[in-house]
């Protein structure tokens, strides 16, 4: 019997520029995603149990994540995704503007370097930021760029 997959879920902040639609991404910390740009970009995001709703794991992530209250609005639902290691996201966008400058990253621990025997801690999320959609495209890990696309279908 194979193991049920992870399962995760987030909110993807929107919001409305002179240049179009952008999204609010945080990058993922600790020292595999330092030096990467391309595909270390996500929505903030975490995983949850299975008798958790996704909707309150994704309210809870936000503020874990960020360090701020999920902001109220409109939910619109951006369904789910497959990432490559199997985890099962869902997601759901709020339009809402926010200063990445006021957000206060959670911490996680991992044995840094491998095998070394000691611990570091690591935000979450090293650094957040808004991106227009062409460039987020480029940027998010490559699963979840379908939620772009379905907010792009939901704003039409």
């Amino acid at each position: 019997m194979t193991p049920a997959a992870k399962r995760s879920a987030g909110l993807l902040l929107f919001r409305r520029a002179d240049t179009g639609l952008e999204v609010l991404l945080g990058h993922m910390g600790g020292p595999y995603f330092a030096r990467k740009d391309a595909g270390a970009w996500t929505v903030p995001k975490g995983e949850h149990e299975p008798d958790e709703p996704a909707w309150d794991a994704a309210r809870r992530e936000f503020r874990e994540e960020l360090g701020l209250a999920p902001p109220d609005g409109e939910a619109i639902g951006l369904g789910e995704v497959r990432q490559t290691n199997g985890k099962i996201v869902t997601a759901w966008a709020i339009e809402a503007d926010l200063d990445p400058a006021d957000v206060e990253p959670g911490t996680f621990t991992m044995q840094w370097p491998p095998r070394s025997g000691r611990l570091q801690e690591f935000p979450e999320l090293d650094r957040v930021a808004w991106f227009a959609l062409d460039r987020a495209r480029e940027v998010i890990v490559t699963a979840q760029a379908a939620f772009l696309d379905r907010l792009t279908e939901h704003s039409a």
